[in-house]
């Protein structure tokens, strides 16, 4: 009779002083009345010596997990879990203890060659994983107080061993993993299915883009979208690097007179000058972190040197914008018998915006202002070169220290009493001498079959701006 319980799983509760134990029944003495366990797990935890007996004089409770009916070493060596028999009412009766069947649970990974003890941590739910498709968890029938806080202590009371686990050996795993050669598997892979390879490093491409860069392969980029008849002696690039080829001012002439034929009229070519040039001047005036409310009692301070031709009606429309965007502005324009009608219209609107005009030296600013703006030259007359005015504004400015924006320069075979910092030129620039400083160009509007009508073929290089930089070729 007692050889019929060997290699069943039981539970053996000895008292709170020698706590639970859980094994393998190994033997049975009914003469002695004593019972031995293979591989014992006491309160959770695996014992150190192979065998544990117990006499019934200790057993306080014995409850039996699972029957294997003299089957049990060999079935110990299964790594399957061991269902307990749902048609054995005496297994369904002892589930009441779900320590009890987590702890048995592990005990039949025990005899598993190389099983690591965390696969038994983590299996340790056998009592919800085991039961039948008809089983339901036991309710409770009004037991006391005391009774449930008993079977709380054995569910949960019992201690963990803090060197039960052992520490994840992370390198020691990640040098299992060839990663080589699971992505040349997956390259194999997918040159089988037609899928595009990945490739390796050395085949990527090693070019690294700019976030204002497309990687989508596109049309060459033509830099040379623009084609005059005639060269000029020096050739410019954008900073996106088109060229801009410089014209001859017979050509530049052509051009303006063509577009004033075709409604550009002198009065829009100066108020488009007179913007692009006034915003050009605010930005070197300090822009946004000038021009603040909080910085109203620091007004710019700007000196205008005018003629009595175009290019002095352009500056003064320049400097109409500039006195309505806050600048101090102190025009000098020499007094002359008769002007030019541009030039007496621009003057007009100017005295409107409360500027200052001067038309003696003697009345411009001893100290430095913050910007010169220089209108002085013609394309034509230069004669006005020898004029005392143009002589003395001239020295004025050199002697001033203020940094210089000319206006319209004329080209490289006139020469320039005045040393600028910054040029702005028209539409294309002309060749200008190195005394011009750096060059900008200026659109003023003029439409792209203008161009064609002088035979130039032309691509707008500004594009999203109306002044752009220039730089020697």
């Amino acid at each position: 009779m007692a050889a019929d319980w060997l290699g069943s799983l039981v539970s053996i509760n000895c008292g709170p002083t020698l706590g639970v134990y859980q094994g393998e029944v190994v033997s049975v003495d009914q003469s002695s009345q004593t019972i031995s366990l293979r591989q014992p797990f006491h309160n959770g935890v695996k014992c150190p010596v192979p065998e544990v007996t117990f006499s019934a004089i200790d057993i306080k409770e014995l409850k039996i997990l699972d029957i294997r009916n003299g089957n049990a070493r060999n079935s110990s060596t299964k790594s399957a879990p061991v269902a307990v028999p749902k048609s054995d009412p005496r297994s369904v009766d002892k589930l009441n203890s779900p320590q009890h069947c987590s702890k048995s649970y592990g005990e039949r990974h025990l005899d598993v060659p190389g099983q690591p003890k965390a696969f038994r941590r983590r299996h340790n739910s056998w009592s919800s994983s085991s039961r039948g498709v008809n089983q339901v968890t036991p309710k409770k029938n009004g037991v006391k107080n005391g009774q449930m806080k008993h079977r709380d202590d054995e569910c949960f009371g019992d201690g963990m061993d803090d060197g039960l686990d052992t520490d994840f050996d992370f390198e020691g795993n990640l040098a299992l993993f060839d990663k080589a050669a699971v992505f040349s598997e997956i390259d194999i892979s997918e040159r089988r299915n037609g899928a595009r390879s990945r490739g390796t490093p050395q085949e990527q491409t090693p070019s690294r883009y700019r976030h204002d860069e497309n990687i989508l392969e596109a049309k060459p980029i033509v830099y040379r979208q623009i084609t005059v008849p005639q060269p000029g002696a020096k050739e410019y690039c954008t900073d996106s690097g088109l060229v801009v080829p410089s014209i001859s001012y017979e050509l530049h002439k052509r051009l303006l007179s063509i577009a004033e034929r075709h409604g550009l009229s002198l009065e829009r070519r100066l108020e488009m000058t007179g913007v692009c040039a006034s915003q050009m001047a605010l930005t070197l005036l300090g822009g946004p972190n000038r021009f603040t409310p909080k910085n109203l009692h620091q007004r710019p301070t700007v000196a205008l040197l005018c003629g009595p031709h175009v290019q002095g009606a352009q500056g003064i429309s320049c400097g109409r914008h500039l006195a309505n965007h806050e600048v101090e502005v102190i025009l000098f324009l020499p007094n002359f018998v008769k002007m030019l009608d541009s030039v007496t219209s621009e003057l007009t609107l100017f005295n409107k915006t409360g500027g200052k005009q001067v038309s003696s030296i003697k009345d411009l600013p001893d100290t430095p202002v913050d910007l010169i703006i220089n209108c002085l030259d013609c394309h034509e007359n230069t004669f006005l070169m020898d004029q005392p005015w143009y002589r003395a504004a001239a020295d004025w400015a050199n002697q001033n220290r203020a940094p210089v924006l000319s206006i319209d320069p004329p080209g490289s075979g006139q020469g320039q009493a005045v040393e600028a910092k910054w040029s702005l030129s028209l539409c294309l620039p002309l060749p200008l001498a190195e005394g011009a400083g750096r060059v900008y160009l200026c659109d003023i509007g003029i439409p792209r079959q203008v161009f064609q009508e002088v035979g130039i073929k032309y691509l707008s290089p500004f594009g999203c701006k109306f002044v752009i930089p220039l730089h020697s070729a």
